[in-house]
């Protein structure tokens, strides 16, 4: 699928910073499925493109509520299932690959239980009950921004295989 985003629109991310940059090929890429991650939407995204919208909502999730609220939120398997370690290893991002190996066998061990229907305060004790995660939370907060600017720099030297660049007229 060809996924399109103005040049005007990219150049405004680029000044916002890395975040705002990978977030503008994210919402273009989101904005090209109507918004909607299923089977047969990422049959028509190519695998750089599923890569990054991996890495989007594994940022967000891990940033906002750490590994068990990915989990809960049902994009483990996403993560954990699909290669997307052995992707953003082609990308440079070995320590976060690294970090998924290890989170994966904690993920294999307890999903069935943290992916349940429950109510906030089932779910906000999840987080003592799993701790497990804990460090892994961790790791990621502490090296989200340098594996931030590696995705943005993968993306950079790589823009054909996320999208096409329209002029601002067309």
């Amino acid at each position: 699928m060809k996924v399109q985003i103005s040049d005007t629109k990219l150049q405004i991310a680029a000044s916002e910073g890395m975040d705002a940059f990978v977030d503008a090929f994210y919402n273009a890429i989101m904005e090209s499925i109507d918004g909607q991650i299923t089977q047969e939407t990422m049959a028509v995204l190519n695998v750089q493109q599923i890569t990054l919208l991996a890495y989007v909502i594994l940022r967000n999730e891990v940033m906002d509520g750490g590994f068990v609220q990915l989990i809960h939120n049902g994009y483990g398997a996403f993560i954990f299932v699909n290669p997307f370690g052995k992707a953003i290893r082609t990308w440079g991002l070995d320590g976060l690959a690294c970090l998924l190996n290890k989170t994966r066998k904690s993920y294999k061990k307890c999903h069935e239980e943290i992916e349940k229907d429950c109510s906030d305060e089932e779910f906000m004790a999840m987080f003592e009950r799993y701790e497990e995660f804990d460090d892994y939370d961790d790791t990621f907060v502490e090296n989200e921004e340098q594996w931030t600017t590696m995705v943005a720099q993968y993306i950079d030297e790589h823009i054909e295989q996320f999208v096409d660049i329209i002029d601002n007229d067309e």
